[in-house]
């Protein structure tokens, strides 16, 4: 049973429903927080007080205002307090599921479910509470078919540089200087064309403008 759960939810209504759901399934503390830098202190203050929370539920975007902030979104909130915490069990609750951030912050922190805000996200969120209280995995049904997505093809370091490259405005004949500086082989023009292709044709798109489009969308870059 979960007994400890911090939010942290910039939007005060979702918070609050936030708030409601977690108290609805049974949590005994729950706190809640607007900002980043409050929730790493709350992590942090929890630890040394022998009263680790158990999970930290966040959103990933969070609108800035006058209160600086070291800690500037929920990605930056889960390295830290997942160095702080190793055992902390995530949930994010999110609008933002581009396959890219959802397949790093799998692959980086372990994260123990993502809830895409949608149509039907209380519903899933309770799905989430359940399958983390069970030591289970959590992916509301969009988001799984966006990391689906994303594993169509897998891109190595070398793809993600080249298409980078291309998003900043770089044209493709002057992309071996850039590889050839940074000791990225293979920088010759001919492995770069092809690869390109060979990126465009697997992803079924007709030209660099949208494989780069696809990328962004993706979170990839």
């Amino acid at each position: 049973m979960l007994n400890r759960v911090l939010i942290a939810e910039d939007f005060e209504s979702t918070n609050f429903s936030l708030q409601k759901i977690l108290e609805e399934f049974g949590v005994q503390h729950v706190d809640f927080v607007y900002y980043c830098d409050d929730a790493y202190s709350k992590i942090r203050k929890a630890i040394d007080d022998n009263a680790a929370y158990e999970l930290l539920v966040t959103d990933l975007n969070f609108e800035e205002d006058h209160y600086i902030q070291t800690l500037k979104d929920g990605e930056a909130l889960i390295d830290a307090s997942k160095k702080l915490q190793e055992n902390l069990k995530v949930l994010v609750f999110s609008a933002n599921d581009k396959s890219g951030v959802v397949d790093r912050l799998v692959k980086q922190y372990d994260i123990d479910a993502f809830v895409r805000k949608a149509r039907s996200d209380f519903k899933n969120l309770k799905h989430a509470l359940q399958a983390i209280q069970k030591n289970e995995k959590f992916f509301s049904e969009n988001v799984r078919h966006s990391v689906r997505k994303l594993n169509t093809f897998e891109f190595s370091t070398y793809d993600i540089y080249l298409i980078d490259l291309l998003a900043k405005g770089v044209k493709v004949k002057e992309i071996p200087a850039f590889l050839e500086e940074k000791k990225i082989k293979p920088f010759g023009l001919s492995s770069v064309e092809k690869r390109i292709s060979l990126l465009k044709d697997s992803l079924d798109l007709p030209n660099n403008a949208q494989l780069v489009a696809f990328c962004k969308d993706l979170g990839i870059i």
